[in-house]
Order: structure tokens, then sequence, then C-alpha cells
């Protein structure tokens, strides 16, 4: 057998999707799974976007498009950003991918040399430290637990920095926890990065419509932060887009120069009909958004209710996003008399096993003690999975 190259050897494969898979294939053998474990809105692409794209093959947009994305979408995503951030961007600082996974990828392979250290606060989703890693640089992980709402403080991040730090990631709102950091946070954060020259933020604000706390806040916003911030967004969550693969950037024309020379040589533009019903995402109504955003709503009520009620975990209650992110280690060490629990992994599977709920262990993220939960799937499926997930877990003594 052939050997692999070093660089994927580094890599480790995508825990979600592991389980996603481990879940399909029980339900291939006829077992009744509930899937929590998969991150995508469960709803539709809204019918206005898909006739654009039915629209967009009609009119033959069937050529590559420009590396960085069609000036047009471009340009909605700089009214956007406008109309809803209140920041100012030209056309030729932004630059659409194939979804907002390689706009974070095309970023840190352009700023990221050997050796540069990258601060990623935990829990992280998943792809974050691979990413760093396949670019050559050291993660530095940032604990920020359960009992300060998974949120990183000033005072770690300074104590994080070092003369190597290039970048740090940070996702509001959160993937895998929900929470969500304030304006005032984000200041907090700022003004600590503003202290070091030559420190960058990818903020990662793909989830920033699914937010149950009012508006969002962008770290872009803060005095002096702009031309240090590479903002990642794009239409897949808020549009219920996931399998259109559109993401951007927008950043310092620097930067975006660097990622669409990468972008040149590695995919070229993304998908000319996806682009023009991201285009139509962004210009036409957006009632569609606050629809869903209201329905995820009512779902994260109901799960931190039925969670809270489920003895043995800890729960809180996640601001955004569509995951819940419960504590589980008071089961560590427990058994049904035939299986022990001795980690997060082991009670993941046992979920799988016997509640037939898949969901994703918490060590993938850098919380060997807690589990993920998408609640980005039907009330009826929430309400049995809980049903299902309670039962079991009282087994464990």
């Amino acid at each position: 057998m052939g050997q692999l190259s070093d660089r994927l050897n580094r890599l480790a494969p995508s825990a979600t999707l592991a389980m996603s898979q481990k879940s399909s294939e029980m339900k291939a053998q006829g077992i009744d799974v509930i899937n929590m474990s998969v991150g995508e809105p469960d709803f539709n692409t809204p019918e206005h976007i898909k006739a654009a794209a039915k629209k967009a093959v009609d009119e033959n947009y069937s050529k590559y498009s420009p590396v960085p994305g069609y000036p047009d979408l471009r340009k909605a995503i700089v009214e956007k950003l406008k109309r809803e951030n209140g920041l100012d961007y030209t056309v030729n600082e932004v630059l659409v991918s194939n979804g907002a996974k390689q706009s974070v990828c095309n970023t840190i392979m352009a700023l990221i040399n050997d050796g540069d250290e990258v601060i990623i606060p935990a829990p992280y989703w998943v792809s974050y430290p691979q990413m760093v890693k396949l670019a050559g640089g050291n993660p530095v992980f940032v604990s920020a637990g359960f009992e300060q709402n998974f949120k990183m403080t000033p005072r770690q991040l300074e104590s994080a920095i070092t003369p190597k730090t290039k970048l740090l990631i940070l996702c509001s709102p959160s993937n895998p926890t929900g929470s969500v950091y304030s304006q005032e946070e984000l200041a907090a954060l700022a003004d600590v990065v503003k202290q070091h020259d030559g420190l960058y933020v990818l903020a990662d604000e793909i989830y920033e419509h699914i937010n149950y706390i009012g508006r969002h806040a962008s770290i872009a916003k803060v005095d002096g932060m702009k031309e240090r911030t590479i903002v990642v967004n794009g239409v897949s969550k808020a549009y219920a887009m996931t399998g259109w693969r559109i993401g951007y950037i927008a950043a310092p024309e620097w930067i975006v120069k660097g990622c669409n020379k990468l972008q040149g040589q590695y995919t070229s533009g993304p998908c000319s009909v996806s682009q023009k019903a991201a285009e139509a995402a962004y210009t036409l109504g957006q009632v569609c958004v606050e629809e869903m955003r209201k329905a995820f709503e009512r779902r994260r009520n109901l799960i931190v209710r039925l969670a809270k009620d489920i003895p043995g975990l800890e729960v809180n209650e996640p601001q955004g996003a569509f995951y819940l992110f419960p504590k589980c280690s008071s089961f560590f060490g427990k058994s049904d008399g035939v299986t022990t629990i001795h980690n997060v992994t082991d009670f993941a599977l046992y979920l799988l096993d016997k509640a037939h709920v898949a969901t994703v262990s918490g060590d993938a993220f850098g919380a060997p003690e807690c589990f993920r939960m998408s609640y980005a799937t039907s009330d009826e499926n929430i309400k049995e999975a809980m049903r299902r997930i309670k039962e079991t877990l009282a087994k464990l003594k």
C-alpha cells in the first residue's frame, strides 16, 4: 500500500460527518435513528431563490465566473454588509468561494506560515484546528468552558498571545455552543488585539441571522478593527442553502487579493447558478430569514426545557445558532450493568446504540465533558429524541 502525504496524516477526519455516516448506516438497516448530528437547517431553500436559480439556468449562466465571483453578487454582498452590519466595503474587498468553509480555509492558507500560532477558543468548530495544521500553523486552544458560557475573556486572550501569534478565530453565534458575543464583549477582545501588531481576527459569522438576543454584533465594527478583520459569512444557514456552496470573505484588499490568487489555482470561481441564487437571497425579500429564525427559537426553547428535565445533564441556554451543548460528565464512570461510560465518545455511542439518537461527542470540539445536539429538526423529532435520551440515561447507575 502507498504512503499518503505527511500533510494529510496530520489531519483528523470530520467527527460530525463520521457520526452522520454511522447513523445513516443504521437507518439503512431499518433502525429508526433520529439524527441530531448534522449542522444544517431542515428547511427547503425559499421559492424565490430557487426561481432565480432556474432563471439563471434558462439564461445560460453556465460559463466560468470570475475567480472572486460575479460583480453583481459581490455588489449585493457589499450592500448587505452596509445595510445589516453598518460596514463599508468595496467590491474589491469581497471574494466569493465554494461555501464559507472554503472562505475560512482560504484565509488561513493565505495568512499562516509554518510555525505561526492561531488562537482558537474551545469549544471550537471541528475544522478550524485541522485547517491551521494544513497550513503548517500551530493551533493554540483557549478553554472557555460551560461555567463562562463558552466565551473567551480578554484576560485569557492576552495570556495566550506570543510573538508567534498571527490570527484569532472567533465564531459568533458559535458552533458548537450557540454562544453569542455582545458588542461590548467583542470591543473588550478587540482592545487586546489592537495592542499587538500583525495580529488579525477571522470572524466566522455564518450563523449571524440565527440569533435570539436581538442584533448581531461584528468585531469588524469596533473602531480600528476593520483593517484587522476577515469577516466570513455565506448563505447556507440563514437561507437554508447548505448544498448551494456559497460563502464569502469581506476583508482588507491585500488579503482578498491573496485569497483570490489561491482560489485561482485551486477551484476558480464558485458555481455560476448558485451565485445567481445567492444574489437573489441577498437582494430580494428577507421575510424567510425571520420565519426560520423564529422556528429555531421555538425549538431552542423546547429542547432546553426538555434537556433541563433530564437528571445528570447540565444545560445552558444558547443565544444563537441551532445547537445545544450540554455537559454530560456526571455520567462518566456509570454503567447499565453491561456497558460502562468512560468518556464522552462512549456516551455519544451509547445514545446512538441504545436510544437511536445521533449526537456528536464534544471531544471533537475540544470539550470532552460535553456533547452536541443539533435542533435543526422538527418539534416531533426533538420531543421523541429527548424522551429516548431521558429513558436511556436513567439506566446508567
